[in-house]
């Protein structure tokens, strides 16, 4: 064979292969586009109490050509069975089923032997009360000129679609207000912001000696020293460098359907079994990767080490993290295997959400108990190289020289910000140095970032607050 003739076949193989991919891929589209649907809208509707309506509509508005889809796509919401099924002109069909103490879950024909799980009985909060049960005005007109801002919208699309905003300075709630229809009380979605919880909880299990950031992870999956994938650590997963191929996790779009790690998501019944399956697309700790594929392994090893059923989860995260912190509100979904889907489905209230805040900018500590190691506010903080994004491990963050950092920070940022980030709008932002958390959460478009006000919004409370 010729040099020519085989250059050719390399590459029409390639091409081949790449098509067989897309099309794999393709056929997936109708069945992550209904999962995602179905799942935020059984999730907002039974564990938020969200008019499911307004939900389709504003989720559907802030993806990029979501739009498309919906004149094919049909969406039941049974309020006495309290599920949701999604149908996309029959070729794809997603159920979702709302169980109580544990959110919604995909169902994937395992709905009959799913299991319940209750928390124990709450123990006291070690942190002080935040506010009182009532909504706090905002403290001056300052801070309530920037409330308003949050709140308002621009005369065309994109929208803000602001549902809550809440600042606490200090410790106390020194204002929040809540788009009509949400509450104090409301649970809200996370999305990504999920993710931050998700490392504060591995933060625990390193702090009691049961998890190592540097060691190989312990994936049984991967525990031959020959497989290459043993090299990766709860570090790698945290900073997302594992370098796993799943695809990218940055967009929220029509697009982002045809990534394997949506089909994770959406499809699988067992998501951390399917994400340990994947080869390395690059090696462990050489390029950042940002996919939730991450986190969901890194949720695995908590349902593990907390002693393998979601019941266990819920415990173990009452017990360690929510109960210290007053967090009375938070519903945490699962999947099929009991893995919670610490990527993206916390729902919390605006005040809980501040609450996990408030941990970081203490330092880890809560009443004279310490939650976090020594050293890991500092270490989620620390910036991920080539992470263009400005992330660190588990949140983002404002430190180092990334694109992203030096993009907020040209927005009125400070450079000692670090903040859980969730899709469509969903914030909680510490800021050691004016000694502020900032929790917003809406429904707002990805791009361009100044969309949802955020940046505005973060300057503003700091003019209005400075030197208090």
């Amino acid at each position: 064979m010729t040099r020519r003739r085989l250059l050719f076949v390399v590459l029409a193989t390639n091409a081949l292969t790449a098509l067989a991919v897309a099309a794999a891929r393709a056929r997936d589209v109708p069945q992550v586009a209904t999962g995602f649907i179905a799942s935020v809208v059984c999730s907002e509707t039974f564990v938020s109490g969200v008019d499911p309506d307004r939900i389709l509509s504003e989720t559907q508005a802030a993806m990029p050509g979501a739009g498309l889809l919906n004149w094919a796509m049909d969406v039941h919401v049974d309020r006495v069975a309290k599920d949701v099924t999604v149908t996309l002109l029959g070729l794809g069909r997603s159920h979702a089923v709302f169980a109580e103490g544990l959110g919604c879950h995909l169902d994937h024909g395992e709905a009959q032997g799913w299991p319940t799980a209750r928390p124990a009985a709450a123990q006291p909060a070690a942190l002080p009360e935040i506010a009182p049960p009532h909504p706090v005005a905002p403290a001056t007109p300052a801070l309530a000129a920037a409330l308003d801002r949050a709140f308002s919208e621009p005369e065309s699309p994109p929208f803000r679609r602001t549902h809550a905003v809440i600042v606490l300075k200090d410790g106390k709630v020194i204002a929040e207000r809540y788009a009509p229809g949400f509450t104090r009380d409301t649970p809200l979605l996370g999305f990504s912001a999920t993710k931050s919880m998700t490392a504060t909880l591995i933060g625990i299990l390193v702090r009691q000696g049961r998890l190592a950031l540097h060691a190989p992870a312990p994936v049984s999956a991967w525990r031959s020293e020959i497989d290459p994938r043993h090299a990766i650590t709860i570090d790698h997963l945290l900073r997302h460098t594992a370098g796993l191929a799943l695809g990218n996790s940055l967009q929220a779009s029509l697009l982002s359907a045809l990534e394997p790690v949506n089909r994770m998501k959406f499809v699988e019944a067992d998501r951390a079994a399917f994400a340990e399956s994947m080869p390395l697309e690059t090696n462990p700790g050489a390029v950042f990767n940002y996919h939730d594929g991450n986190t969901v392994i890194l949720s695995h090893l908590i349902r593990e080490a907390a002693g393998g059923s979601a019941a266990d989860v819920l415990r173990f995260a009452h017990r360690e993290l929510f109960d210290p912190l007053g967090m009375t509100s938070v519903t945490i979904e699962f999947d099929a295997a009991g893995t919670p889907e610490g990527s993206s489905q916390m729902l919390a209230s605006a005040r809980d959400w501040a609450r996990l805040g408030q941990l970081y900018l203490d330092a880890g500590v809560v009443g004279g108990r310490r939650i976090l190691p020594a050293g890991w506010v500092d270490y989620v903080s620390t910036p991920t190289p080539d992470a263009f994004v400005g992330i660190g491990a588990g949140f983002w963050t404002n430190r180092g020289d990334s694109f992203g950092a030096n993009y907020r920070i040209s927005h009125g940022w400070p450079r000692d910000a670090f903040f859980a980030k969730g899709t469509l709008g969903q914030y909680v932002i510490v800021i050691p140095s004016e000694r502020l958390v900032i929790a917003r959460f809406g429904r707002t478009v990805n791009w361009p970032p100044e969309v949802d006000g955020v940046a505005r919004l973060v300057s503003d409370v700091i003019a209005a607050t400075h030197g208090e």
